[in-house]
C-alpha cells in the first residue's frame, strides 16, 4: 500500500508515532501540521529573513529540525514560497478602507466586472449576510477616497454601501497587492 510522504515522516518522529495503524487520510496537509510547524510559520510571518539558528533557538529545537520542517512544509505545498514586502506594498494608498456593498438581484457579476476596472479597488470579496460584496479600497487622500466611493455608488445595480476606514494595521500576514 502506498502511503503519503507525511506518514513516513511522522513514523520517524518517535515510538508513539510508530504504533499508528496503517491508514490513509485525505485530510489537507494544513490539518496535519504540528505545533512546531504552526510556531515556525508564525515566526516566518513576522520576519521571513530570520536565520535557521534564530528560528531553532526561538522554537527550542535543533537547526536540523527547523530545516527539515521547512523542507517538509515546502514539499507538502503548505509553504508556496517566500517573498519580500516592499514599502510600496504598504504605502501606495495611505488612506485605506473596507466598503461593504449591497447589490440588487443578479447584478453582482456586472458590478464585479465594473469594479475590476477601478485601480483604487485592491480586492473584491463576495460574502453572505446583508452585504453582497466586500471591497478593499485605497486612495492618496480622503478627498480622493470620497471620489472613489461616489463613483462606486453610481454603478448600476449597487443599492447600498457602508465604508469603514482602516486606521492602523498592527498585524498583517500577507502583503497587499497594488496591481
Amino acid at each position: 500500500m502506498h502511503r503519503p510522504r507525511w506518514q513516513y515522516e511522522v513514523r520517524k518522529l518517535g515510538s508513539v508515532a510508530q504504533d499508528l495503524p496503517d491508514w490513509r487520510c485525505d485530510v489537507p496537509v494544513w490539518h496535519m501540521t504540528s505545533d512546531i510547524d504552526h510556531r515556525l510559520l508564525a515566526l516566518l510571518r513576522q520576519d521571513g529573513r530570520q536565520t535557521v539558528s534564530r528560528l531553532a533557538q526561538s522554537l527550542g529545537v535543533a537547526r536540523a529540525t527547523v530545516r527539515a520542517r521547512m523542507a517538509a512544509l515546502k514539499r507538502s505545498g503548505e509553504v508556496l514560497g517566500f517573498t519580500v514586502l516592499l514599502r510600496a506594498d504598504t504605502s501606495h494608498a495611505p488612506v485605506r478602507g473596507v466598503m461593504m456593498v449591497e447589490v440588487e438581484g443578479r447584478a453582482a457579476d456586472r458590478a464585479i466586472d465594473t469594479l475590476r476596472g477601478f485601480p483604487e479597488v485592491s480586492a473584491i470579496h463576495t460574502t453572505n449576510g446583508k452585504w453582497d460584496l466586500l471591497l478593499e479600497i485605497g486612495a492618496e487622500s480622503l478627498a480622493a477616497l470620497d471620489s472613489v466611493l461616489r463613483r462606486i455608488r453610481l454603478i448600476q445595480g449597487i443599492t447600498g454601501s457602508e465604508t469603514n476606514l482602516l486606521l492602523a494595521s498592527p498585524y498583517v500576514t500577507t502583503p497587499r497587492r497594488t496591481a
